[in-house]
């Protein structure tokens, strides 16, 4: 099983070169609320996206899904929710829960008409994640890191791969037959730590089946529009052969490189400290 790839964008003509490209979902963000002060000063990116950009991506996709993000429950939130699914949304984002109960109404205002995913990033929504797993009309699960990574005051987005957390959550959601990814995931030529080779192999091992595209994928472009496309190919093209090489890869190979990433991880965070 391929990973599903989302990619970030508002642009008509970057999400044309994701669909040629081959890349499963493109990713309207809506959500604004709360998310500039939980994430001041950090190197995130705010989306300024909004309902019209919905619109005009629908006109052009037609084999990639297109994914809206949402903003955190409310009492906007049923307005909102009608506004992205009459524009055409095929996959609505919750972000930034806390209960079961937040998730339940979420998935009744949705009420079947699109695939939901639920982007678990908050402490207390670890906390209550067996409740609100029994919610049913979930399709999807995400965790986001770089949200706990915040609220645990860690120093590396990444730790969860290694102190245990993403483990212990997944141990709960798999025993739903909920779809799950965590984080994203650089171009494979980006000179990161860990490698996003390496990341791509823990997912393999932990049976993930979703990952947002960071930036790098658009990067390589120098946001020359009309090289986006041959970037992008390229990019999803070699991830694509690598992910293909990794269902070759045994069970002591995958275990192998988690001790690896969990080493990179330990050198990074002592480097923070340092």
């Amino acid at each position: 099983m391929t990973l599903k790839l989302m990619l970030i964008t508002n642009d008509r003509e970057v999400a044309i070169a994701a669909q040629d490209s081959g890349v499963d979902w493109v990713f309207v963000d809506l959500e604004i609320k709360g998310k500039s002060e939980r994430q001041k000063g950090r190197n995130t990116v705010i989306s300024a996206h909004d309902f019209n950009d919905i619109s005009n991506l629908r006109a052009v996709l037609t084999r990639s899904k297109l994914l809206v993000r949402i903003n955190p429950i409310g009492e906007w939130s049923k307005r909102e929710i009608d506004e992205v699914i009459n524009r055409g949304a095929d996959l609505v984002m919750l972000p930034f829960f806390e209960t079961a109960e937040e998730v339940e109404s979420f998935v009744r205002h949705v009420g079947g008409r699109a695939k939901t995913i639920i982007l678990l990033e908050t402490l207390e929504g670890i906390s209550n994640l067996d409740e609100i797993l029994k919610v049913e009309g979930i399709n999807y699960l995400h965790i986001g890191l770089n949200d706990i990574h915040i609220a645990k005051k860690s120093s590396f987005m990444f730790e969860p791969l290694s102190n245990g957390l993403i483990e212990s959550i997944l141990q709960s959601v798999r025993r739903t037959d909920i779809s799950y990814g965590f984080g994203g995931v650089a171009n494979l030529e980006a000179d990161l730590r860990p490698s996003a080779k390496s990341l791509l192999a823990e997912h393999f091992r932990l049976g993930s089946s979703m990952v947002i595209l960071s930036r790098s994928f658009l990067a390589s472009s120098d946001n020359k529009k009309q090289s986006v496309k041959a970037s992008l190919r390229k990019d999803v093209e070699a991830l694509r052969e690598w992910e293909a090489e990794l269902m070759g890869w045994t069970t002591e190979m995958l275990e192998d490189n988690k001790r690896f990433v969990s080493s990179e991880i330990a050198s990074v965070v002592a480097e923070i400290s340092k």
